[in-house]
């Protein structure tokens, strides 16, 4: 396709393609849908390799949110059935940290529901990021607090923090629809004060919320002129007892052409494949690694991820490599760019990506008010110390749930299939914070 070409010689300029273009890759068919992957591997492995960043998301204090926001299960009104508990004390989230380092990840995310972080709060997180990086040496940590104050970022680099997580999740247009408590203006804010703190960052999108295709492309382009140098994408968890629990438009199909057209408009960031992979790309999951060079290992807020040994064994099987700790993620120009300002990926100059979750996941890292890690969240009501509840990188999501037997038709929408599963049932433990 002469589309597909002229997208791949633009990706490896790093040249932003026209909307008209990023329309079209949304535009595809099925049965094109294996040279649009194909075409966006090929940016993905000049500017990333076959290498894999495995991320680790770690929740620092659960639900209670204030904030509206209508796909998260931690918002002000949710009936979701998660965990919900307080901050957790630095040694707590340490150890927590250190079963995703034993298992590969190199980044942890640290995330916390609410609006936005008081001066206490932060002073409570630099602890906690200090400890971290006392016990597991050559780790990355990005926090996700929502939305900052004026000096807060400063601090939290001071203290360590290598990179800051806000999503803006939609586009600006329809970003009223989603959330009533805080401004799309509000999130881009945060990202720029992270930025100009010297932290790497980290903001991306949630799919699947009922958004138009020019939704998309205006939030994927909104994100490249904003510049950040990791772009989560996550698929929305529509969880019971949220605005959104019914909303399931997503196919695996439509997931892959989402990821291709990021990789398109973002070609030499780092594309984060987080929350809501399990649930919507399902077997698919493989496929996308061709397009994101980076994934959350394990559970999300408050949703069960895959078993963090599967994601390790799909890695391996698709012939990618897991990223070492001594490996920059970036392109040259881009981590260059980074050590002027002492963040572990920073702003570059040229045609990067406009602006972590973990999961991711939660981002994934999903989304209280702010916290923006996408449709990562979920878990049973237990208010309950997590102190022993480290080390499981699991999480998994219930395939073949009823119906799931069924016949469906070509690029039939089937939210018959998984079962989203709450990041700590059966048990009163979160497992992965």
């Amino acid at each position: 396709m002469d589309l597909l070409n002229t997208l791949v010689e633009k990706g490896l300029r790093r040249e932003l393609p026209t909307r008209e273009e990023a329309l079209a890759v949304l535009a595809t068919s099925d049965d094109e849908l294996l040279d649009v992957v194909a075409a966006a591997g090929k940016v993905r492995r000049k500017w990333f390799g076959r290498r894999v960043k495995l991320n680790y998301l770690v929740n620092l204090k659960s639900g209670l949110c204030p904030e509206d926001c209508s796909y998260c299960s931690q918002r002000l009104g949710s009936k979701a059935e998660i965990l919900k508990y307080t901050w957790l004390k630095p040694d707590e989230a340490s150890k927590a940290a250190a079963a995703g380092v034993a298992g590969g990840a190199k980044r942890v995310c640290l995330v916390a529901s609410g609006r936005g972080p008081t001066d206490r709060d932060v002073d409570r997180v630099s602890k906690t990021i200090e400890a971290i990086k006392e016990q597991n040496e050559g780790v990355e940590v990005c926090a996700c607090l929502g939305l900052l104050s004026d000096g807060q970022a400063e601090r939290l680099r001071e203290a360590g923090a290598d990179a800051y997580n806000h999503n803006l999740n939609t586009s600006e247009a329809t970003y009223g629809a989603i959330t009533t408590t805080h401004t799309y203006a509000d999130r881009v804010e945060t990202v720029r004060q992270a930025h100009a703190a010297g932290m790497s960052a980290c903001s991306g999108l949630i799919a699947g919320m009922g958004e138009s295709d020019a939704d998309l492309v205006d939030v994927v382009f909104s994100l490249r002129e904003l510049d950040p140098d990791s772009v989560p994408v996550n698929f929305l968890i529509p969880f019971e007892g949220t605005p959104l629990a019914k909303e399931w438009h997503l196919t695996p199909q439509r997931c892959l052409r989402i990821l291709a057209m990021t990789r398109f408009v973002c070609p030499d960031v780092e594309v984060r494949l987080a929350g809501g992979r399990e649930v919507h790309l399902r077997t698919l999951q493989p496929l996308a690694l061709e397009i994101a060079n980076s994934i959350f290992l394990g559970d999300y807020l408050t949703s069960e991820g895959q078993e963090g040994k599967a994601d390790l064994a799909m890695i391996a099987d698709a012939g990618f490599e897991v990223e070492g700790a001594g490996e920059s993620t970036l392109p040259a120009h881009r981590a260059d760019a980074v050590s002027a300002t002492g963040g572990c990926g920073g702003h570059a100059g040229g045609g990067g990506c406009g602006p972590c979750g973990d999961g991711g996941a939660e981002a994934a890292a999903p989304a209280a008010g702010g916290c923006g890690s996408a449709g990562v969240c979920g878990t049973t009501e237990a208010e309950a110390p997590v102190a022993e509840a480290v080390g499981s990188v699991v999480g998994s999501v219930e395939a073949g749930a009823a119906g799931a037997t069924g016949q469906a038709a070509p690029g039939e929408v089937r939210s018959d299939l998984v079962a989203v599963r709450r990041r700590g049932t059966g048990t009163d433990l979160p497992p992965n914070a």
